[in-house]
C-alpha cells in the first residue's frame, strides 16, 4: 500500500499504472471499509456464522463510497 497526499501525486508518481486508477481510496475509505464488522469481529466465537452478514455490510461500504467494479467484488472463502 502507498499513501499519497492526492490523485494528482499518484499520478504524478513514476509507478504509476492507468490499468490501476480505479484502485484509489482515499484515507477515509479505508478506514470506513476496515473498520467494519467483517475486519472487527474476526474473534468473535460467532464470526463464521456472522460472516455474510459482515461481508453484506463490507459490500454495503463498498458500494457507498463508489466501489462498485468487478476488481472490488469480494470472493467469499
Amino acid at each position: 500500500m502507498n499513501l499519497f497526499r492526492s490523485k494528482e501525486h499518484v499520478r504524478n508518481w513514476n509507478g504509476f499504472n492507468e490499468k490501476t486508477e480505479g484502485g484509489i481510496l482515499q484515507l477515509a475509505d479505508v478506514v470506513k471499509v476496515f473498520s467494519g464488522s467483517l475486519f472487527t469481529r474476526r474473534l468473535d466465537p460467532d464470526y463464521v456464522s456472522h460472516f455474510q452478514e459482515y461481508l453484506g455490510e463490507m459490500i454495503a461500504a463498498m458500494n457507498e463510497i463508489g466501489k462498485t467494479n468487478p476488481f472490488w467484488s469480494p470472493q467469499a472463502p
